[in-house]
């Protein structure tokens, strides 16, 4: 069975975007973005909502040609790009890079693609990742905090009908006081 891991960045407040969808606070330094890097490298299948694979697939097919790209994005874009993903949206109908489209029950297909064989999913945007927490079925999230308080916007949990016992299995942190806990559900 697979592990399905719910990370992003998220800032004090609980919110993985400010109002307006502005992500301006939470700019990562070089090891975090390594970090986030590593993770896709690990990823065995992502899946995606509609709105963060918009932001996602609007950037990084082409990241790697862009004027004055690091070598960091060039090996995040390549990562990115053949990573195996799954979109889940009910209005769009095609996608491309090593990704396909699920417009049907998310909930349903997700329990399908955990009970397969393969490497750990990571889920990708707060309201796919909200219909899942519901579900009970993420087993892991991390949180990677930045020191910043933003009022309001996108959060990273939802409203749950019942608790979600969780356990610590990893700290860590990066420059500018951002903390990354990671927590695995207890079941």
């Amino acid at each position: 069975m697979r592990k399905l891991s719910y990370g992003m960045s998220v800032s004090l407040d609980g919110y993985i975007a400010a109002p307006g969808d502005d992500l301006s606070w939470g700019v990562p330094s070089d090891e975090l973005f390594q970090f986030w890097s590593d993770r896709v490298e690990a990823t065995g299948l992502a899946l995606y909502g509609r709105k963060l694979w918009e932001g996602m697939s609007s950037h990084w097919p082409t990241a790697d040609q862009q004027p004055g790209v690091t070598p960091a994005h060039i090996e995040f874009a390549n990562r990115w790009r053949d990573m195996p993903k799954v979109v889940f949206s009910s209005t769009i109908s095609t996608v491309g890079w090593n990704a396909r489209v699920v417009t049907g029950d998310a909930v349903a297909e997700i329990r399908r693609l955990k009970a397969e064989d393969g490497g750990p999913m990571d889920i990708c945007g707060a309201t796919l990742a909200a219909t899942a927490m519901r579900a009970g079925l993420i087993d892991e999230y991390a949180i990677v905090t930045h020191p910043v308080l933003v009022g309001g916007g996108t959060p990273f949990f939802t409203a749950l009908d019942d608790w979600v016992n969780l356990r610590l299995v990893e700290t860590g942190t990066f420059p500018g006081g951002v903390l990354l806990t990671r927590y695995e559900t207890r079941r």
